[in-house]
């Protein structure tokens, strides 16, 4: 049998000529794939603050707005499909509020406006959306989110006033606070005992969970005066494991020791730095710097631990460390700021920069 002959034989063989025709495929493809890109690319004119020459002790990082953002590579075949059907639109946000990490890799964001939870996973570069289904568990107004060492994700429901506790993989693992909670907002989980601490607007004070729902403390009532509330926020704690609470609408956050009795508080009404006009999103960084939002103000402003200003960050707009209605932030385990710029709909990421001793 003569070459051409064999050929035409081979080819003759549907499924050969299937085999032969996706190996060519993939071969020409694969010249064609791009590779993952950097989520957040130092540049080396990123805004910082304070201003030289004083040293920076806070470094823009980047922004998260859309799947784009995480730059994911592009296959050979997701190229051509691109070519021939057009690459799908990109997802984004429409009110985030609320953010925290795994302090891993993946970046789970309450969206308000979406009614959901997007999650952004800088490892796989894949972005998902987590939407309950089941009637009871629906999003209305998820505006808080926390992770607790289980690996559940824990969502504020305002308008459904409940929190609902959410596996790793999206699933619902559990509807907590039904009953208790009238206004829930912002919530964190304390690192020794793993209660959850949840800031009730509606009620003007903080509700204590258990990990599995029941309801263990409340502190506070509607008031001016030490331990009590008009309208708190946000809830966070520090090393120590005092916490502290944004009392919105009595400007001010006040701070609790670990049996939960006030201790202090910091800041008043007012428009000159170290003044609130309304307090929102708190976070603490390992060096027990205390870091507030303010949404009014368009800005960030940290404190040490006697409630003295240290430095402010921010103004209004859409650029790099400007915002518009910001509300919630997180900061993870490597001092990674991150803050939820609600009407810009994204979040944007900053670090902390520790201090450095010069000879």
């Amino acid at each position: 049998m003569d070459r051409a002959t064999a050929k035409s034989r081979y080819l003759a063989h549907p499924a050969r000529m299937v085999t032969a025709l996706a190996v060519l495929a993939a071969v020409i493809l694969s010249g064609c794939a791009t590779p993952p890109g950097v989520v957040f690319e130092a540049a080396a004119d990123a805004p910082a603050w304070p201003t030289p020459p004083d040293q920076p002790r806070i470094r823009y990082v980047g922004q998260l707005r859309t799947d784009d953002d995480l730059k994911a590579g592009r296959s050979g075949l997701q190229r051509l499909g691109d070519a021939i059907f057009g690459r799908k639109a990109v997802q984004g946000m429409v009110s985030p509020m609320a953010v925290c990490t795994d302090g891993a890799e993946r970046v789970f964001i309450a969206d308000s406006g979406a009614q959901m939870v997007h999650v952004l996973d800088l490892g796989s570069r894949r972005h998902e959306r987590w939407a309950p289904t089941e009637p009871a568990a629906r999003f209305i107004q998820p505006v808080g989110i926390a992770c607790d060492d289980s690996g559940r994700v824990l969502v504020s429901d305002s308008q459904a006033s409940q929190v609902v506790a959410l596996t790793s993989e999206g699933k619902v693992a559990g509807i907590l606070g039904r009953g208790s909670l009238r206004r829930p907002c912002g919530l964190s989980v304390d690192p020794r005992t793993q209660r959850i601490f949840v800031a009730d607007a509606g009620a003007h004070q903080v509700v204590v969970l258990n990990p599995d729902g029941t309801e263990s403390a409340r502190i506070g009532e509607r008031g001016g005066g030490p331990g009590q509330f008009n309208y708190p926020t946000n809830v966070a704690f520090d090393g120590a494991g005092r916490l502290y609470v944004s009392d919105s609408l009595n400007f001010r956050v006040q701070v609790f020791d670990t049996d939960l009795r006030p201790l202090s508080q910091i800041g008043r009404k007012g428009d000159m730095p170290g003044y609130f006009a309304q307090p929102k999103g708190l976070a603490l960084d390992s060096a027990d710097h205390l870091y507030v939002v303010d949404a009014n103000f368009e800005a960030v402003q940290l404190f040490d631990q006697r409630g003295s200003l240290l430095m402010n960050f921010g103004r209004e707009g859409s650029g790099p460390g400007e915002f518009w209605l910001p509300a919630g932030m997180y900061i993870d385990p490597k001092n990674r700021i991150w803050i939820a710029d609600s009407y810009n709909r994204r979040v944007q990421v900053f670090d902390y920069l520790p201090e450095v001793t010069r000879p």
